[in-house]
């Protein structure tokens, strides 16, 4: 299969930034004690599952894979940039990073208990990102748990809308649309925490937390009373 161009146009551009991003974002979350508090929780759930470790889906330098493996959870970072993931083990050397795209996971079929995507489907074009929906679904096992972040829309009808980043063209999503994506694979929204756009000095985005839940097993259609 021929790789879209915009997965290689990404890879490179991070790989090139791969250095300046693993400083930058070393604390990032020093000062969001939401962001911890949800994450937190998270894992929790995923613990309780029993059902396998945590993919953290676009890793980049791995600092919340550490995260993540801190608080008592198996935990594999995956990242489309080598440059990232040379990062990654360079500086967290006691964890497992591996180069992947989302679009193709080399993950068996309910293999984790857990799929965590930090701003991960941002460079995803709209008509591409039910793919990526997709493999956390396939990945996903029964009982597991999703947690994605990504910044918001200003209107819940509007599906995507791009935005100039540093790397490539990024978009923002419609939390309702994403949410209601996942539900068709039968990954449900169990909570959300919305930052306000105010909260955004640069942008003046929303940005979104969404935690959702896969069943723990299918549900036999319900039988009709009528006769």
């Amino acid at each position: 299969m021929t790789e879209a161009a915009f997965l290689d146009t990404t890879r490179t551009a991070y790989d090139a930034m791969a250095v300046r991003y693993a400083e930058f974002f070393r604390d990032q979350l020093a000062d969001k004690p939401l962001d911890r508090a949800l994450i937190d929780t998270f894992v929790d759930l995923v613990k309780a599952s029993g059902a396998g470790p945590i993919a953290d889906l676009g890793c980049g330098p791995g600092h919340i894979t550490a995260y993540l493996h801190a608080r008592g959870v198996p935990v594999l970072g995956i990242d489309l940039s080598p440059g990232m993931i040379e990062q990654a083990r360079s500086e967290h050397p006691g964890l497992r990073f591996e180069v992947g795209s989302m679009f193709a996971l080399d993950l068996a079929d309910g293999s984790v208990a857990g799929v965590f995507s930090h701003h991960s489907i941002i460079h995803t074009p709209p008509e591409q990102v039910h793919e990526v929906f997709d493999e956390f679904a396939r990945v996903l096992a029964p009982g597991g748990h999703v947690l994605l972040s990504f910044p918001a829309t200003d209107e819940p009808l509007q599906f995507a809308e791009p935005y100039d980043h540093i790397i490539s063209l990024a978009y923002r999503w419609s939390t309702d649309m994403i949410s209601g994506m996942l539900r068709e694979r039968s990954i449900v929204e169990t909570a959300r925490l919305v930052f306000p756009g105010d909260q955004d000095p640069k942008r003046g985005f929303p940005r979104v937390f969404l935690l959702a839940g896969k069943a723990s097993q299918t549900v036999a259609p319900r039988q009709s009373s009528r006769p």
